[in-house]
């Protein structure tokens, strides 16, 4: 017999779906509470896996994701024929919170038994997307960086060494007789080093030419307020030769 776990979550309390799920303390709420058949979950998670980037962002509003989500899945309800049907954000919310608690624990059952064993339809739609490992996520990252300047600056590894000066040594006096010693080489700084140094210098520079640039411009105001004060001289000259000709 196939075991299917799936979990439930009703305001925050957790519970197995086999056990009594507890009242909640809305009852105004439950009255038109939004009914989740298959199709409506399924357009859920397919939502919700889609706008996954946008949910791992360090900064995001959670709340405006969620309605999103929502109005999504209520026109996709709708187009194929409910027009009654509308969920609201915190019914997506719940629901999916609902969802990760039953995802979480097949995962653990697929860890000790094999993937095989776990029968939730859902699962490996969510496991697709929530089941990637780090070493995938850095492997995307850098595939994103690759049509990136940075990324072909990091690629290429193409920079100007920058070394330390040696330190001068004392010229030797006339009674001591000069020792033949090995030059010696500073140590190359590792590539990651010259990497940044390589960096902040472009940063500088584009500092420099915004702050020449700014300067000119200021340089130019000047040049027009002068012109403009020369010109007001010059109409109150000619305006005080004309007055006492009247």
């Amino acid at each position: 017999m196939e075991e299917v776990i799936e979990t439930s979550v009703t305001e925050s309390i957790e519970v197995e779906e086999s056990t009594t799920t507890l009242p909640t303390l809305e009852p105004e709420k439950s009255k038109g509470e939004f009914v989740w058949t298959l199709q409506a979950t399924w357009q859920l998670v397919n939502t919700r896996l889609e706008m996954d980037p946008e949910f791992d962002q360090p900064v995001c509003k959670k709340k405006k994701l969620w309605e999103t989500v929502a109005e999504r899945v209520t026109a996709k309800l709708q187009a194929a024929g409910n027009l009654d049907v509308a969920v609201k954000a915190y019914e997506c919310d719940l629901k999916w919170r609902n969802m990760l608690a039953t995802y979480r624990k097949n995962t653990e059952r697929a860890k000790r038994l094999g993937v095989q064993s776990v029968h939730w339809e859902f699962f490996r739609a969510m496991h697709n997307v929530l089941g990637k490992s780090r070493e995938e996520i850095e492997a995307q990252r850098k595939a994103k960086l690759n049509g990136t300047k940075l990324g072909k600056a990091i690629a290429s590894k193409r920079f100007t060494p920058i070394l330390p000066i040696p330190s001068i040594t004392a010229a030797p006096t006339l009674t001591a007789a000069p020792s033949i010693t090995a030059t010696h080489i500073p140590p190359k700084p590792p590539q990651q080093t010259q990497d940044v140094l390589h960096l902040y210098l472009e940063l500088q520079e584009r500092k420099m030419n915004m702050w020449a640039q700014q300067k000119a411009l200021e340089e130019r105001k000047i040049e027009a307020i002068n012109n403009l004060a020369r010109a007001i001289s010059s109409l109150a000259q000619d305006n005080s030769v004309q007055l006492p000709k009247e």
